[in-house]
């Protein structure tokens, strides 16, 4: 073989190698495999996250559960307005809260009829105005009120000359002119007048009319019976009214009712006299009253009784109508550890009490118990002893959120 067919086969040797290296080379996309994850790695091969020190793995996880934390001096806590309380034992009030609505006081309530059949005249009132004892509501022309104030016209026509007789019979009486029969006739006479003056001025006393004024013997004035607002209206110029129709409602708001449902197990807690504290749904106002009914049957649809309490409303933003929340103190029981009821934050969606550390305050988790609005039980975060932030414990809560914001960015 000459040197020149050495060279040649030389050559297409490399190249057959090379070939061969291409065609067993696995290829990028083979790494993975055809779910689209990486293959596990060889026995005896360690991952990056295994070659981590075992220490820098213990202090990220010890970062996650952490508690969280601010640092303020005492100068800073005193700035805020940041008051320390120490968690203790004590009494809290047990507190019922029953739903109700507010209504108006059926005793300060009037509903006013003519209680004469007859046509309106005049309507001075309109509804939601605010009247006062004695105003003019409406006028009626009535031919009843007319038949009634004619008939005490006429006894008293036949008073005043009843009266006059009995003078002249009790004068020619004493001047032996008369008989003292004809003196005594006069005497009954004018009795019977008087009684039947009286009986017709309380027959118009009874419907809520008085003497006629002038020549106007028909007309039938309503008036408020006490100062209040209108609350209902149910008449119109030239409608012909019944005796006993229902034309104005008027309610005096000063005072109200707020009517709540009692379970039938609950009875035995709510109690006549008894104060309460009257929560609006709509809005935040509350109110405190005495507890003035606590019904003795149970409704038939809904198996409860009803109990009110008494409100005062001098700014009436007690409206009839408006549902509310009744909370009665049905006792006082011990409690092993409370706190503030104010110093409850929610941090992270968890319930939880700023408590002081050395260098501030901690957030720390606590699953609180019953409350009476004042004082909040601790069942469980929480040690008698433990000093915490008691009131204005929302700038903590601030601060911690702000920290929180800093360290993402």
């Amino acid at each position: 073989m000459n040197k020149k067919q050495t060279i040649t086969i030389t050559a297409m040797a490399a190249v057959a190698l090379l070939l061969a290296t291409l065609i067993l080379k696995p290829r990028a996309d083979d790494a993975h495999n055809d779910d689209g994850h990486a293959d596990a790695p060889a026995a005896g091969t360690v991952s990056a996250a295994d070659a981590a020190p075992a220490g820098a793995r213990s202090a990220a996880s010890s970062a996650a559960s952490a508690p969280e934390t601010i640092t303020l001096s005492a100068a800073q806590i005193q700035a805020a307005g940041i008051v320390l309380a120490t968690a203790a034992p004590a009494q809290i009030s047990t507190i019922l809260t029953l739903p109700g609505e507010i209504r108006f006081n059926d005793d300060r309530t009037a509903h006013v009829v003519p209680k004469l059949a007859g046509v309106v005249v005049a309507v001075h009132a309109e509804l939601g105005q605010t009247v006062q004892r004695g105003q003019l509501l409406a006028v009626l022309a009535s031919s009843a009120l007319s038949e009634q104030r004619s008939e005490l016209l006429s006894a008293q026509r036949r008073l005043a000359l009843a009266r006059t007789t009995l003078e002249r019979e009790h004068k020619l009486w004493q001047d032996k002119i008369s008989a003292e029969q004809d003196y005594l006739q006069a005497k009954q006479a004018m009795s019977e007048a008087d009684i039947a003056v009286q009986n017709a001025q309380q027959k118009l006393s009874v419907l809520g009319a008085g003497a006629a004024a002038g020549k106007q013997l028909n007309q039938l004035e309503l008036r408020a019976p006490f100062a209040g607002v209108v609350m209902e209206k149910h008449l119109a110029m030239g409608e012909a009214i019944k005796e006993d129709a229902n034309v104005f409602t008027i309610s005096d708001l000063s005072t109200v009712w707020a009517d709540f449902a009692v379970p039938p197990q609950d009875l035995n807690r709510v109690r006549v006299g008894e104060t309460a504290i009257v929560r609006a749904a709509a809005f935040a106002a509350q109110a405190s009253g005495k507890i003035t009914y606590v019904g003795a049957l149970l409704g038939e649809q809904t198996r409860t009784a009803t109990a009110r309490v008494a409100l005062t409303n001098p700014e009436r933003a007690w409206r009839p109508g408006l549902f509310v929340n009744v909370d009665v103190q049905s006792g006082m029981s011990a409690a092993a550890v409370t706190v503030a009821a104010d110093a409850l934050q929610t941090i992270d969606g968890r319930p939880a009490i700023f408590v002081r550390t050395a260098t501030g305050f901690e957030a720390r988790p606590v699953r609180p118990g019953r409350s009476d609005g004042k004082l909040t039980e601790i069942l469980r975060g929480l040690t008698t002893g433990t000093s915490y932030a008691a009131a204005n414990s929302y700038v903590l809560k601030a601060e911690l959120g702000k920290d929180s914001a800093e360290h993402e960015h």
